[in-house]
C-alpha cells in the first residue's frame, strides 16, 4: 500500500500484515483510492481536496486521510479506536512526517464520536466494516456532534451503495469491484 499523488506520491505506508480479524481491517486498495481521488477531482466537484479539512471515520490504516494530505488537504484527522488500527494510523503519521497542526489520530468510535471541539471538517471518509450498517450511524453522530461543516463532501465506501440518508444529497455512486463508493453532500 502506498501513497498514490502528491507530496508523498510513492511513499509505501505500514503493512497491515495479517491484520486483525476483530477489527475488520480492510484497507482502500490503491486502484479504489486512486478512482476514489479520480472521482472527486474530476466530477465537476471543483476541488474539494485543496485546503480541505478532512476527518477520516473508520481510518483503518489512514490511507485515505493520508492521501488527501498528499494531494493539498489543510489538516486531517483520522478517527479509529482499534488498537491495531492506532499503531497503523501513529506508524504512517510518523513515515510522513506529519506533526500535529497537520495530522492527528483520535482515539474514538467513529459511531460515538462525541462532540467535536476543532473547526468543522468539509471532506469526509466513511470506510466502515461492510455490512454492519455503521457507516450510516457515524454519519448521523457526525452531524449531532457539529464535525461536519455546511456542505460538507462525504466519500463512503461499502459493499453496497448507501442508501439515501436524511439530510444528505447523493451525487454519485460508483462501483469498484466489491466495493460501492457513494458521494454525498450534506444539505
Amino acid at each position: 500500500m502506498r501513497i498514490i499523488s502528491g507530496k508523498f506520491r510513492g511513499l509505501t505506508l505500514a503493512s497491515v500484515g495479517k491484520g486483525d480479524q476483530a477489527a475488520h481491517l480492510r484497507p482502500t486498495s490503491d486502484r479504489v483510492r486512486e478512482s476514489i481521488f479520480n472521482l472527486l477531482m474530476n466530477g465537476g466537484y471543483g476541488n474539494p481536496v485543496d485546503g480541505a479539512r478532512v476527518l477520516d471515520l473508520f481510518a483503518g490504516t489512514g490511507a485515505l486521510g493520508l492521501e488527501a494530505l498528499s494531494r493539498g488537504a489543510e489538516f486531517v484527522a483520522l478517527m479509529d479506536n482499534g488498537r491495531v488500527a492506532g499503531d497503523l494510523i501513529r506508524r504512517n503519521l510518523g513515515l510522513c512526517r506529519l506533526s500535529a497542526d497537520q495530522a492527528i489520530l483520535l482515539k474514538r468510535d467513529a459511531t460515538r464520536p462525541g462532540q467535536n471541539d476543532m473547526p468543522r471538517f468539509d471532506l469526509v471518509f466513511l470506510d466502515p466494516p461492510y455490512g454492519k450498517g455503521l457507516g450510516e450511524t457515524a454519519l448521523a453522530a457526525a452531524l449531532v456532534g457539529g464535525w461536519l461543516a455546511p456542505q460538507a463532501l462525504v466519500v463512503c465506501e461499502e459493499a453496497a451503495e448507501m442508501r439515501p440518508l436524511p439530510g444528505y444529497i447523493r451525487l454519485d455512486a460508483r462501483r469498484y469491484g466489491d466495493s460501492w463508493v457513494t458521494l454525498l453532500e450534506l444539505a
